[in-house]
């Protein structure tokens, strides 16, 4: 496959949802324009089974790469998410068992597939799980590993630096973190990697093995991360509630954009569509004009949907909205609920006042008159525990949105 040169091309991937280019942006550039065919790769560890539109930013990246005809590969960190990457965390994580990896991964390449063109042919994206060459260290192979770095090195990362002042735990375990991840960098003998801006570090450690290793310069990619600019808090977290999965059902995919708040639109669309960059730029000064975000987010939902459900069902998950919020007359100001996972619905609406006790809650339950707005389901358990956030509708007039 001839690799493109497309100029256009080529400046909207060095700077959309891109913070910066190491060590040099004006070179990259100058191989890709070279015509040059390149091994490009993604990471991620499987710590979870569900993806969520907080992750597809590098591979969206990654695809456009791929459409340029260089060479891609994915990475399912299978023995690195058993380690467990210390990058943004206050405490070491939670080691994960074999059998907590292998369900973890059972979906995430059907999941991608909506993506990213995945196959072995007709320079499709390549998967590969770095447990086929870590998993086969013996320690002689992990002290020369470490030798190429220095703790001094290691302590130079911000979280480390703030659990010492905190008087929290460094373990050792969490510096062979970044040297395994250089290791990929090697065993795959890659000319870039993309990563998110929290994983900066992990990738300069691939970039220092590859010049030691083969004299190779590595070139990084550190993207932006989703975050909402009013909190600072990631926007796709499960403990903030409101996670767009790339395997959920349509219209929720569609109700979860719709909930987004307001400030966040601009980046989900620069990071998470495939929309112009013209195009953001007109409705960020449209939305600055005074225009109604939630046209915006209209927008934005169907786009969302359209990737992952394709143009039918987006336009059904817009009509099947648009038929039960804005005919159906819910207010303005929805009265909203913040509650933990795991919750029973019954005890939320009584402790909220919104049924007047428990009798009460199940009479309405038996009659049919307590359903999920967006799916429009009856909700027919009187155990029913909420697990997602959700917009409830009581009996004829009451709506409450339910927040986790």
């Amino acid at each position: 496959m001839k690799i493109d040169t497309d100029e256009k091309k080529i400046d909207e991937l060095l700077t959309r949802s891109v913070v910066s280019i190491l060590p040099s942006k004006d070179d990259f550039k100058k191989l890709l324009l070279s015509g040059k065919k390149l091994r490009i790769y993604v990471g991620a560890d499987a710590t979870g089974a569900k993806l969520h539109i907080g992750h597809s930013t590098n591979f969206m990246i990654l695809e456009k790469f791929r459409q340029l005809g260089h060479e891609v590969i994915i990475l399912f960190g299978d023995f690195t998410a058993k380690i467990g990457d210390p990058s943004g965390k206050d405490n070491a994580r939670k080691p994960l068992t074999d059998n907590e990896v292998k369900q973890n991964l059972k979906t995430w390449e059907k999941q991608l597939g909506k993506i990213i063109k995945i196959s072995h042919f007709n320079n499709g994206a390549k998967v590969v799980r770095n447990s086929e060459w870590l998993s086969k260290m013996n320690f002689s192979d992990v002290v020369k590993l470490a030798s190429n770095f220095t703790v001094q090195q290691m302590m130079e990362r911000d979280m480390f630096q703030k659990r010492l002042e905190e008087k929290k735990p460094i373990y050792l375990h969490e510096f062979f973190y970044p040297l395994m991840q250089g290791q990929d960098s090697v065993v795959l003998d890659v000319d870039v990697e993309i990563g998110g801006n929290d994983q900066t570090f992990n990738m300069l450690a691939g970039r220092t093995l590859q010049k030691i290793a083969r004299n190779k310069e590595k070139f990084v990619m550190p993207t932006t991360l989703l975050i909402n600019p009013k909190t600072g808090k990631k926007l796709m977290s499960k403990s903030e509630g409101n996670v767009i999965g790339l395997d959920d059902e349509y219209n929720d995919m569609f109700g979860k954009a719709m909930s987004l708040p307001d400030e966040t639109i601009i980046s989900v669309f620069v990071d998470c569509t495939y929309v112009s960059m013209e195009e953001v730029e007109k409705i960020k000064k449209e939305m600055e004009s005074g225009a109604n975000p939630r046209d915006a987010k209209l927008k934005l939902a169907k786009e969302i949907v359209t990737i992952y459900h394709g143009k039918d069902m987006a336009e059904k998950a817009e009509q099947n909205f648009i038929n039960t919020f804005k005919k159906g007359g819910l207010p303005e100001n929805l009265e909203e609920v913040k509650v933990v996972a795991g919750e029973l619905l019954g005890k939320i609406l009584v402790s909220g006042g919104i049924v007047s006790s428990n009798t009460d809650f199940r009479r309405l339950v038996g009659e049919g008159a307590v359903s999920d707005v967006v799916s429009g389901e009856k909700i027919e358990k009187v155990d029913f525990k909420i697990e997602k956030s959700i917009v409830v509708k009581v009996g004829k007039k009451r709506f409450v949105k339910i927040v986790i």
